[in-house]
């Protein structure tokens, strides 16, 4: 069975991931920017059993999107690393941060980049099987402030 190790940046979180992941993708929305300090975020799902904290605690940051789904991000007490997510609307699976993993970090395909509307400009094309303006779904159903908004209004 295909196992994978990562962890945080000081090394006192530590996880293990046992089996494929269900998908892997590249998110350019503002909750993904905001939350990993960069252009977009790159999450690997995998079922929630399929992943064993082995060393380490966790704390938890909890917000509502724009569409009203709750998303959970768990992050490193010591050095405020985000290792996983969990998103209402993906219930039974929990994203991982890609950048975690343990070299080589970056192993699997992305099967999706979406909210490419809000995709920094200096980013060239990104190698995935779909691509999506916004995602499957979406809707925005709570008004945001500015700096969610992800572009200014025209």
């Amino acid at each position: 069975m295909e196992e994978h190790q990562g962890g945080c940046l000081c090394g006192q979180l530590r996880y293990i991931t046992k089996g494929a992941p269900d998908r892997a993708a590249v998110c350019h929305c503002r909750y993904c920017q905001l939350r990993s300090g960069s252009a977009f975020g790159n999450l690997v799902y995998f079922a929630d059993d399929q992943i064993e904290i082995v060393a380490g605690e966790l704390k938890d940051f909890h917000f509502t999107s724009e569409s009203g789904y709750a998303w959970q991000t768990r992050f490193c007490g010591t050095c405020g690393t985000t290792v996983f997510c969990h998103l209402e609307r993906r219930a039974g699976l929990t994203a991982i941060c890609a950048g975690t993993f343990d070299p080589p970090s970056f192993w699997f395909d992305l099967n999706r980049e979406v909210f490419t509307r809000t995709k920094a400009p200096y980013l060239g094309d990104i190698t995935a099987s779909e691509h999506a303006d916004t995602m499957a779904g979406y809707s925005a159903n709570t008004p945001q402030p500015d700096y969610l908004k992800g572009k200014k209004e025209e």
